[in-house]
């Protein structure tokens, strides 16, 4: 039989225990009624469970006899009160006496504080040195920022006797795609790196880490790099094996030669699902010669990355007559390509059509690429190639016009898996418009379509004429409700040049912020 916890209950917590329900069962016939269980119709008490987990950590020594009797179900939620109130001790030895594979402790660190987290480090040291006599079941301490509700769901689920699919199916073997069996700790961390100095819980947990080398295993699942000095990020990547990363972003602003000292680490990622690069220049001073070998050692590491999926490039100043060169290094086909706010030229459109790794699209972005002086033939045959699988396409902001609208046409009709078309921004006639609503007829799965505002809604200035544009989106949505029935449909202006968003039209013209 279980030992009875210890529980001392102060006055006020005992009122609060009542239920609602028992407050007003009383017999008030004496003229007198106990003014606390009032108060419990103006709040919601807290859960007996709640109780005895805060009258435990009132005295943290009597907490710490009580963990080897604690029933599992109080776990989660005594360590989320031991955790908010700053109960050191009672973590150290809570993180020992943890009955779960797994301890997501991330979620709990939106305000990070040192002394806690060291605590629960500290408990930690004790399980990898094997000094701790209590239940050792932990396995993964996992510092994943989840949402803020999962300890809140987790503790309500335990307290019914079940637990939430989440944690069901979160195993500690499917966390890492690289799991050493000899190692007797995984740490989970998402990292993002955003400043030129890493906060103190970092700093204090990458020391951690690299004094109990071979204990454990640092897994980092995704990355992020937004301003962190590269000899930083490259001493940090040094503490991770980068076979874990399964989705990175660099966006902090790299010269071509900076992207090329960080491109041995990218290739070995080699479970990469998902890479996004934004703001990479080419300086003036790199010569032809310079700048052909980075890029070489860039795509070259693409023919490490059998698993990447998706790829998104933006503001990416290399890739004009490159692209050709990066498409030949990819190993698998890709479901997601981003090229955004660069120059390509027709030949890198026409070798765009031409891989074999775009045929199993389904979201294709070019927005901000100018295509008005280039053939969009290469973009037709594109389109022919994924019209089986295509779901989201935006060409917004390309400068398309009229005639190359029209040349597009037949292909873009018979993607009939696409969703989401957007063609904002491009200067496109009334009768196109009329035309292109009619070929998109078809394209029973568009849920959200995003159409530019006639170009004759704009005087000669390029202002917009807002009367003329309401004149003319309403004729366009009744021309649109003659032939379909839509589900969400806008005709939007370019962006406004003072606050950078856009009118639009749906039923009645919504004007820009500024």
């Amino acid at each position: 039989m279980a030992r009875a916890l210890p529980l001392a209950l102060g006055e006020d917590e005992i009122a609060w225990a009542w239920s609602e329900s028992d407050a007003f069962s009383l017999d008030v016939s004496s003229g007198t009624f106990p003014c606390r269980l009032v108060k419990m119709s103006i709040r919601t008490p807290p859960r007996l469970l709640e109780l005895v987990g805060r009258s435990l950590l009132r005295d943290q020594a009597l907490a710490v006899c009580a963990l080897e009797e604690l029933p599992m179900e109080l776990f989660p939620p005594l360590f989320m009160e031991a955790f908010s109130r700053r109960h050191c001790e009672a973590l150290k030895v809570m993180v020992q006496a943890w009955p779960f594979p797994r301890l997501p402790l991330g979620s709990l660190m939106k305000t990070p504080c040192l002394e806690t987290f060291q605590a629960v480090l500290d408990g930690l040291d004790a399980l990898l040195t094997q000094g701790a006599r209590l239940r050792r079941k932990l396995q993964v301490l996992d510092l994943q920022d989840v949402s803020e509700n999962f300890w809140m769901v987790w503790s309500e689920a335990m307290a019914r006797g079940f637990l939430p699919n989440a944690t069901r199916r979160r195993k500690p073997a499917r966390d890492c795609p690289v799991m050493r069996g000899q190692q007797r700790l995984t740490v989970i961390i998402d990292l993002c790196l955003k400043s030129r100095t890493l906060d103190e819980c970092l700093t204090c947990l990458f020391l951690w880490v690299k004094q109990r080398e071979g204990l454990l295993h640092l897994c980092c699942k995704k990355l992020k790099v937004l301003g962190t000095p590269l000899h930083e990020i490259k001493n940090i990547l040094n503490m991770v094996n980068p076979e874990c990363i399964q989705e990175t972003e660099v966006n902090c602003r790299w010269r071509l030669p900076d992207l090329a000292e960080f491109t041995p680490y990218l290739g070995q990622m080699r479970n990469l699902h998902k890479l996004t690069l934004s703001h990479v220049d080419v300086p003036r001073y790199i010569s032809p010669e310079q700048k052909k070998e980075s890029v070489t050692q860039f795509t070259s590491q693409f023919l490490k990355l059998h698993h990447l999926q998706k790829l998104y490039m933006n503001r990416v100043s290399f890739l004009e007559d490159h692209l050709a060169q990066l498409l030949s290094c990819l190993k698998a086909p890709l479901k997601t390509l981003t090229i955004t706010n660069c120059v390509l030229s027709e030949s890198d459109l026409r070798h765009l059509s031409q891989s074999p790794s775009i045929s199993q699209l389904t979201t294709l972005d070019l927005s901000g690429i100018s295509l008005a002086n280039l053939s969009l033939v290469p973009l037709q045959l594109l389109l022919e190639k994924v019209a089986a699988t295509l779901e989201y396409l935006d060409l917004d902001d390309c400068g398309i016009e009229d005639s190359q609208v029209n040349a597009v046409l037949p292909a873009l009709s018979r993607c009939f898996e696409l969703t989401t078309l957007s063609l904002c921004g491009n200067p496109i006639s009334m009768a196109t418009l009329e035309n292109l609503l009619s070929h998109t007829i078809r394209l029973n799965n568009l849920r959200l379509e995003l159409y530019p505002a006639p170009r004759e809604s704009y005087d000669a200035y390029g202002a917009l004429c807002r009367r003329r544009f309401a004149q003319l989106g309403a004729e366009l949505m009744g021309r649109v409700k003659d032939l379909r029935q839509t589900k969400r449909i806008l005709f939007c202006t370019a962006c406004c040049p003072r606050c950078g968003h856009r009118a639009f039209y749906d039923l009645e013209v919504n004007q820009c912020s500024c």
